[in-house]
């Protein structure tokens, strides 16, 4: 192993990179590694002890590697696991680490995009049923009404390349249909699954034009960097090289494929067994 220490990006599958994204494009200076759990994705439907054991496993994966910060790019993850590593499993792993997840940056946030005070949130059954965007959001901006809406075909859809298809449509525009019926004074929505940009223009298409949509790239990337000016002894200790590598744990020729989309740009992975 070499001597760098790259900040970590997790997520279960290829949703991270478009957190990854975001955050390369606004600090490029320093060196990162993304992992992928792709053989045992996807995470939104399992229960939270399965989930907390999977990330963490991942988390101990990113301290070996070097990683003393770790972003757990999944909102499934963020839900169901990022409490307990933080309050439980760090202070006996190292103190010193940080893992820190994309939901509360989201929620520090979303409030100031709505004028209605009435926002949707999309995501996976995990997120939604953890409940987590309407505690946090409650938190920062409690006059905030908040429609979680799970959108369970949409991370298939997106994963097996037909997120630009006719066929996507009906998904879209249902699950849209019934998120805005149930409350029609929403006006802004926050997809809270990073799979979900890929199918923007198509969720754009079956809203309402007055209707705001709020990515988690930016917001994540913007939260970091403020982290790391308010933490300047976590930001010296991560190294400046701006390398870029890419891991599965899974076959490498189709994150490879499916990881360019979801990225921008070319992505080429190793495959990594976890212990």
């Amino acid at each position: 192993m070499d001597n760098s220490r790259p900040i970590g990006i997790f997520d279960s599958g290829y949703g991270g990179l478009t957190i990854f994204k975001s955050i390369a494009a606004m600090m490029p200076q320093y060196d990162y590694i993304y992992l992928g759990d792709n053989a045992r994705a996807p995470y939104g439907n399992r229960s939270f002890e399965t989930v907390h054991e999977y990330t963490l496993q991942c988390v101990e994966w990113f301290f070996e590697m070097g990683c003393p910060l770790v972003i757990l790019a999944c909102n499934t993850a963020s839900a169901k696991a990022l409490r307990t590593i933080q309050q439980q499993d760090l202070p006996g792993i190292d103190a010193s680490k940080r893992v820190l997840g994309v939901i509360r940056p989201s929620a520090e946030v979303i409030g100031n995009y709505t004028v209605s005070r009435s926002i949707g949130v999309l995501g996976t059954r995990g997120t939604v049923n953890s409940g987590s965007y309407e505690i946090e959001i409650n938190k920062f901006f409690p006059d905030v009404r908040v429609y979680s809406k799970s959108c369970p075909m949409w991370v298939p859809i997106i994963e097996n390349g037909e997120y630009a298809s006719a066929g996507a449509d009906y998904f879209v525009e249902r699950y849209l249909h019934e998120l805005m019926t149930e409350a029609p004074e929403i006006d802004t929505i926050l997809l809270a699954c990073t799979h979900y940009p890929l199918l923007i223009d198509k969720i754009r298409k079956y809203l309402p034009d007055h209707v705001k949509i709020v990515a988690q790239g930016e917001i994540v990337a913007d939260s970091l960097s403020a982290y790391l000016i308010k933490h300047a002894e976590m930001a010296a200790r991560l190294t400046n090289g701006r390398s870029m590598r890419f891991y599965t744990t899974d076959d490498t020729v189709d994150f490879d494929h499916h990881g360019t989309a979801f990225f921008g740009r070319q992505v080429r992975s190793e495959m990594v067994h976890l212990k």
